[in-house]
């Protein structure tokens, strides 16, 4: 758990979706030796994610488990719609326009958004907004045809 402020970092899809981009995300998270919550308002979302990571590539998976199943605590990748943090993670995702809640522990924050999508966009410069008030860092980060870049 972090001892610094969580710093908030948003990622603004318009190439990739989301299946896309979360694998990679966490296998970064993972390969720094933390663990990730990931955190979506609609269980449906989590029950597709569930096999998803799974399966997502040929060679490889992401080892994950639901908050509602045996051994959430133990999990490096936990898929949640609850607000507490049972795994001890240092990293939360927020999709679908998830409520980041108290950051307090965290070491960051990756809220991930369709830019293609006018009421995620609306979600999200909503979160941006509230999160920037509460003074913690934020940064925004566009995909651009290069891979991602640092707008703010």
């Amino acid at each position: 758990m972090a001892d610094t402020p969580c710093e908030v970092w948003f990622y603004h899809m318009e190439r990739s979706s989301l299946d896309q981009v979360l694998p990679d995300l966490l296998e970064r998270t993972l390969a720094r030796d933390w663990k990730a919550l990931v955190r979506s308002r609609l269980p449906d979302r989590l029950e597709h994610l569930d096999g998803h990571l799974w399966t997502y590539r040929d060679d490889s998976f992401l080892a994950h488990g639901l908050a509602d199943e045996p051994h959430a605590a133990h999990q490096p990748v936990l898929l949640t719609t609850g607000m507490d943090n049972p795994s001890g993670a240092n990293v939360v995702f927020l999709l679908d326009g998830a409520e980041a809640g108290n950051l307090d522990g965290f070491t960051r924050c990756i809220v991930l958004f369709d830019g293609r999508d006018e009421a995620a966009l609306a979600t999200a410069r909503a979160q941006w907004r509230v999160i920037k008030a509460s003074g913690l860092p934020v940064s925004y980060w566009k995909q651009m045809a290069r891979g991602w870049e640092k707008q703010a």
